[in-house]
């Protein structure tokens, strides 16, 4: 059984609760974070984070220049993330050096995020909060879950990715039965926005009796 880090343990980081919140690609982790903003809560964006470390004029973007050649880069002289992402999907071992580049970077802006909050609790929202370690940083994780038919449905209507492109992003992400391992509370989102949203509004209060308790 995974050992849960303990609220104490992340008083060096930041001093409220903190939540991950992670899932596939196309599991709705977007339209489960934007009910939580909108009942109030921070949303510490790891992809943000991800986009911020490597953005123009970022010494990572030039290091990834470096080793890629300027094919990775557009016109304007930023980051060209779906040629980049086409390299190390592709190849493994490039990703690996890539991931051990901009994690610890990753990792700093997301802490500096959490420091920041204000919301009774913060989330962490994060597509690879398990396999990038970043659960080590959140006191509960919340798996936003989906079949993986419909992940793969979701994505080519949203990205107009081929079936090909979605699987192969899928299988570079940890299994949806392994991530469910890992879950503290799961939300289903596999019907309307009703029934995530009421999903939704019955999470965040058991997240504010715990942020409660723990000040008290």
């Amino acid at each position: 059984m995974r050992l849960l880090l303990p609220i104490s343990s992340l008083r060096a980081f930041v001093n409220v609760l903190v939540i991950g919140v992670t899932g596939g690609i196309g599991s709705g982790k977007t339209a489960v974070t934007d009910e939580f903003t909108r009942v109030g809560i921070t949303i510490v964006d790891a992809d943000v984070a991800a986009r911020t470390v490597v953005a123009n004029g970022k010494p990572a973007l030039q290091v990834i220049a470096s080793r890629f050649g300027p094919s990775i880069l557009l016109d304007n002289g930023d980051l060209d993330r779906a040629a980049l992402r086409t390299i190390v999907f592709k190849e493994p071992e490039q990703r690996k050096w890539l991931e051990q580049l901009t994690h610890p970077l990753i990792r700093q802006e997301i802490i500096q995020g959490l420091q920041d909050a204000k919301s009774p609790y913060v989330i962490l929202a994060s597509p690879l909060l398990v396999e990038s370690g970043q659960n080590k940083l959140v006191n509960k994780t919340l798996v936003v879950d989906v079949p993986v038919e419909l992940q793969i449905e979701r994505t080519i209507s949203r990205d107009n990715n081929t079936p090909e492109q979605v699987q192969a992003i899928i299988n570079a992400q940890l299994p949806r039965q392994a991530r469910l391992k890992h879950a503290d509370h799961v939300i289903v989102n596999d019907q309307d926005l009703d029934y995530l949203h009421r999903q939704v509004t019955s999470l965040h209060k058991e997240f504010l009796k715990m942020s409660q308790e723990d000040e008290s």
